[in-house]
């Protein structure tokens, strides 16, 4: 269990770091002080350079859902206005039965990038 923990610490501090949540099922949350419009259109020219294929796009009772595909993974990514000017976006990716965090987080990451800012509110 000792062998353990300095990995366990070092997964948090990464997470932590680049302030992106999860959860114990896979899902990577992060909160961005930007409008729905301009975190959708990061996140859709993210996916591109990225490679993933957006299979649909579809609005919600909170604000969007985009449905992607890449190498047998199912990705799910939906967008919440929490006001007009923050937006909640959640990821879920599954490969088969399991749930592929990494990719949930690099979704959001490489959607930070795109905006061009760290205006962040973590924790949500």
């Amino acid at each position: 269990m000792a062998g353990c923990a300095p990995m366990t610490l070092t997964a948090i501090g990464v997470g932590s770091a680049a302030g992106v949540q999860h959860t114990m099922g896979g899902i990577s949350y992060r909160t961005f002080t930007t409008p729905l419009p301009q975190v959708r259109s990061a996140t859709l020219a993210s996916l591109g350079r990225m490679g993933i294929k957006v299979d649909s796009r579809e609005k919600s009772a909170e604000g969007e859902i985009i449905k992607a595909s890449a190498n047998g993974r199912s990705i799910e990514i939906e967008f919440d206005a929490l006001t007009p000017n923050t937006t909640r976006m959640r990821t879920m990716v599954r490969n088969g039965l399991f749930m592929d965090a990494a990719t949930g987080a690099e979704i959001i990451l490489q959607t930070e990038k795109g905006l061009g800012h760290a205006n962040v509110a973590q924790g949500s």
